[in-house]
């Protein structure tokens, strides 16, 4: 086994990498390919690679991250929504003494891939990403919300000639190259941030960096794609992801709150789904985390994980105390409706007072 920093790996290592993706059987997230780990080398130096061989030949792949005190995380932990290992089929290795040849106690992970093997049996947690099929065809799609959502189509669609009428001629752009468009999402994301009393993203530069590396990234199993809905030629939503051949991943969707009775980031979504189809992308996988217009989308959903891999020793323990309080303290309140809606509430309420 070897590890290399991600911009160290060659092209036959890279084509291995893709190829091992290409046999796995689950969707192809933008996320588990070797571009996105090597944008966020350029951004994040404790980015590392390890190659695992079976003879001459590489036969795995683990992107992670080197953080303190000797504990590994997924390869952009905080913003990397697919994370784990790109294995042969059939591939056995021991956890533990992968930790270890990493030199590093643990290996956490907040958006585990459901067929990772070598990391499944260490998840504290089981959540639900939200995933859109229009693998028949954006019509079929249509169909299936007309079935389980009839209300919610049938206004989407009138807001969206409503806001065509008043605010002035919709159009839609699935691939934007206009710099201007995005740092106008990134702008929206962070008042939204701030508006919900969430941690602000793009408050981390090394976030920002890493938007704007991807925004250039054209791979064809990980491409940058900035997705604007335009009123009267003005932004009023906007959504920044990655898209392979069948999966669009969407990671930064935002409106314009000024327009918000139109519901523009609904409509967004749809011409989002409409376009991808169109591309021939079977997928559009919305991210875990529950959200009133994620179950609106919706056609189904998928398994993710959370919890960390450790190997004995002083590290996991120090993984523990750091984080398990924290993260069990945050599912308590998940699973109890009224702890989370005063929760949020209150989060809100802080936006408020930072603003005023």
């Amino acid at each position: 086994m070897r590890v290399l920093r991600p911009e160290d790996l060659g092209e036959g290592e890279r084509e291995r990498w893709r190829e091992l993706r290409a046999a796995a059987d689950v969707p192809r997230n933008p996320f588990m390919e070797p571009e996105f780990t090597t944008a966020v080398g350029r951004v994040r130096p404790q980015a590392r690679v390890a190659v695992l061989y079976d003879g001459l030949e590489p036969a795995g792949f683990l992107p992670f991250e080197r953080g303190a005190l000797g504990q590994g995380l997924a390869i952009g932990l905080g913003v990397s929504d697919c994370q784990g290992a790109i294995l042969r089929p059939g591939l056995a290795w021991d956890t533990a003494e992968l930790l270890r040849a990493c030199s590093v106690s643990s290996f956490a992970f907040d958006n585990l891939e459901a067929d990772q093997r070598l990391f499944v049996p260490y998840a504290a947690e089981e959540h639900a990403t939200f995933v859109i099929d229009v693998e028949k065809g954006y019509e079929t799609y249509e169909s299936v919300l007309r079935t389980q959502s009839p209300k919610f189509l049938k206004t989407t669609l009138a807001k969206e000639r409503r806001l065509g009428r008043q605010v002035g001629p919709v159009r839609f752009v699935f691939d934007e190259r206009d710099p201007a468009a995005l740092r106008t999402l990134m702008e929206w994301k962070s008042a939204q941030y701030r508006r919900t009393g969430r941690r602000d993203r793009f408050a981390q530069e090394w976030i920002t960096r890493l938007v704007g590396r991807l925004a250039e990234t054209r791979a064809p199993q990980c491409t940058g794609t900035l997705s604007v809905l335009y009123a009267d030629d003005r932004p009023v939503a906007a959504h920044f992801g990655l898209r392979s051949s069948s999966v669009l991943a969407c990671w930064f969707p935002a409106y314009d709150p000024d327009v918000a009775k139109y519901s523009p980031g609904l409509v967004l979504h749809l011409r989002m789904a409409e376009a991808a189809a169109a591309e021939g992308i079977g997928l559009l996988d919305m991210g875990r985390g529950p959200a009133e217009y994620k179950d609106s989308l919706k056609t189904g959903e998928l398994a993710v994980y959370e919890g960390a891999a450790t190997r004995p020793g002083v590290g996991a323990a120090l993984y523990w105390l750091s984080r398990e309080p924290v993260r069990r303290a945050h599912a308590f309140v998940r699973t109890r409706p009224r702890l989370a809606s005063l929760a949020s509430r209150t989060l809100k309420s802080a936006g408020r007072l930072r603003r005023s």
